[in-house]
């Protein structure tokens, strides 16, 4: 992997987050059946990665949280026609973006991101990670929205490159196209702010 593939996988695991595509289905067949309690397992499996992919997608915490729950309130909308042949995780990625889409177009984001970070053995160290970590964050806040969609589901969820291209509505060979040139972007974009910083901490 290329070293900006590298620092984006530094950010929170979203696996720890996703269950097995079995416990979808299962929840979903409860919900069909009348327990609409059900889809609260769900809301619970995906509530973080979500909202950490909004997050990423729209750098504020109130769109990001607004565009989670608009997801979860569509996705349960849509359950009964709902293919158990597809994964439920490709469904609920595709109307969030379209939800940051919609988001985005009725808003003006603007960039608040701060993360939970976890423990380092020293200030010094935890100083570096922080700032490594907003200068990733901020480049790709920077990246034009079809570059950062493609970013953020590659290195945030658990999604493959069909999965994605399903998500956005877009050919595999459209997503690698621009995996590809966010990463060089994010390169140029990182080297550039660590020079600067290299300069103004002389």
């Amino acid at each position: 992997m290329s070293e900006i593939g590298d620092r984006t996988a530094n950010f929170p695991e979203a696996g720890v987050y996703i269950a097995q595509d079995a416990e979808d289905h299962a929840a979903i067949r409860r919900c069909r059946a009348g327990d609409p309690a059900a889809f609260e397992s769900i809301v619970r499996r995906y509530q973080r990665v979500l909202y950490t992919v909004a997050l990423r997608i729209l750098g504020n915490r109130d769109d990001a949280n607004d565009a989670a729950q608009g997801a979860f309130v569509k996705a349960y909308e849509k359950l009964a026609s709902f293919d158990e042949n597809r994964r439920f995780v490709s469904l609920i990625y595709r109307i969030l973006v379209n939800e940051c889409l919609n988001l985005r177009r009725d808003r003006r984001t603007h960039v608040d991101v701060t993360d939970d970070l976890p423990g380092l053995e020293s200030p010094a160290d935890l100083l570096e990670h922080r700032e490594t970590r907003k200068r990733v964050q901020t480049a790709i806040l920077w990246l034009p929205l079809r570059y950062r969609e493609v970013v953020v589901l590659r290195h945030f969820t658990e999604l493959s490159y069909d999965e994605i291209a399903e998500s956005l509505g877009i050919p595999v060979t459209v997503v690698k196209s621009r995996l590809f040139t966010a990463r060089q972007r994010l390169a140029r974009m990182l080297l550039t702010t660590e020079r600067g910083h290299d300069h103004t901490s002389h």
